[in-house]
């Protein structure tokens, strides 16, 4: 997916739009399609604003987000807990089921960090 047109551009285009030129002139001028003068136009007319759309999924929306609060007690009373057992308690009691790595990236995002001694014997884990 290309990156967004720079707000530099954008404000050009603006400014374009309020010397009195259409949508189609001004993306002509800046050398974009006519296509993009046409629906950036629209979306100044709308909003007041030609600013690009945020990018990618939402945060905070996955399958796990709702059951962060029960990992987390799950991890308090055993620290020891590997991520399998993570996963088939968590299967368990609210049926959701969710692979271990998929729970190793949602508690690495919590800051949860798995901790070895010097001796290569897990110590479990523990919040940075």
């Amino acid at each position: 997916m290309p990156a967004p047109l720079p707000s530099a551009l954008r404000a050009r285009f603006e400014e374009y739009i309020a010397e009195g030129l259409s949508g189609r002139a001004a993306a002509a001028r800046l050398k974009l399609s006519a296509a993009t003068g046409v629906r950036w136009k629209r979306k100044l007319h709308e909003t007041g604003a030609i600013e690009p759309a945020p990018r990618g999924r939402p945060r905070g929306h996955g399958k796990l987000a709702p059951h962060q609060a029960f990992l987390e007690e799950l991890l308090a009373q055993d620290g020891d807990i590997t991520l399998s057992e993570l996963a088939g308690a968590l299967e368990a009691a609210t049926g959701v089921a969710a692979h271990a790595a998929s729970i190793g990236r949602f508690l690495r995002k919590l800051g949860y960090t798995y901790k070895k001694n010097r001796w290569w014997q897990p110590k479990g884990f523990a919040h940075v």
